[in-house]
């Protein structure tokens, strides 16, 4: 099916659903579903968007920035994930914890406001990785619109940069949680670490890409596109730096950014287990 063809059956969901709350984020797929829920409903659209320990604060702010830009009605609501044991203890579906936290608080809001349905931005792509969240989605009736037109992420940026929006070619946004090891307790302390990592090295190293930093404990393991692997080549510099967060050591992964990565010692069964679980 051709990009021309997905679009025209997105354009024909949204329209049926009347009126609609999207879950926000500011990345790529939430930006370019909102944008394209507003053309097509008008003003029976509301963005909202979590404020979480586990949500960078320069993407909460690049929302709030995008969203008034944009003139989309928009609102912030706080989480309470960490108020879960289960998520804070950090199994392997720790992403359903968190989702039914986010999804159930967006229906509330969704009844609040009188919408008729809530929105996510997850594409086609989504259903290749290993996504415990999708389980709380269908549980409280959350809607995919891209994943049903049959959207990749390379379409929603090809469609985003047809749309004039900035966000085409942005990285490739995840939870701060992402990034611990699997059974491994997540903290507020970590997260911090964790996003103060991230943000230091892009701005010192002038990285403009993907970055991750893998959370392994007292180690850390970083993760940026391979075209910016060269960025990293001053080790001594970098590593040194990194011990100021209060890792032991640090190591640049040479087979580069993967989404996921954290994923790939579970065996399909596992995931498969856990994903219907």
């Amino acid at each position: 099916m051709s990009l021309r063809e997905k679009l025209k059956k997105l354009k024909k969901r949204v329209a049926g659903l009347g009126s609609v709350v999207v879950a926000y984020s500011a990345g790529v797929d939430s930006t370019f579903l909102l944008v394209f829920a507003q053309k097509v409903l008008g003003d029976s659209v509301l963005a909202v968007t979590a404020r979480s320990e586990t949500y960078p604060a320069s993407e909460l702010r690049e929302a709030k920035r995008l969203a008034k830009k944009l003139k989309i009605k928009h609102k912030i609501v706080k989480t309470g994930e960490f108020d879960d044991p289960l998520f804070k203890n950090n199994p392997p579906d720790r992403c359903y914890y968190c989702k039914k936290e986010l999804f159930s608080k967006l229906n509330k809001i969704a009844h609040r406001y009188r919408m008729n349905f809530v929105i996510d931005g997850s594409n086609a792509d989504d259903r290749l990785d290993y996504r415990p969240g999708a389980k709380a989605k269908y549980e409280l009736g959350v809607l995919s619109p891209l994943q049903e037109a049959g959207l990749t992420k390379s379409d929603i940026r090809e469609a985003s940069r047809r749309l004039g929006l900035a966000t085409w070619r942005k990285p490739a946004l995840a939870c701060l949680a992402s990034r611990i090891s699997y059974n491994s307790p997540i903290t507020k302390k970590r997260l911090r670490r964790i996003e103060g990592a991230e943000e230091f090295l892009k701005t010192r190293f002038h990285i403009k890409g993907n970055l991750r930093v893998r959370d392994l404990g007292k180690d850390a393991r970083i993760e940026v596109d391979q075209g910016e692997m060269n960025r990293l080549l001053d080790f001594k510099k970098f590593s040194s730096l990194l011990k100021s967060f209060g890792y032991r050591n640090a190591v640049v992964d040479l087979k580069g950014y993967r989404c996921g990565s954290l994923n790939e010692g579970m065996t399909y069964g596992e995931k498969r287990r856990k994903s219907s679980a």
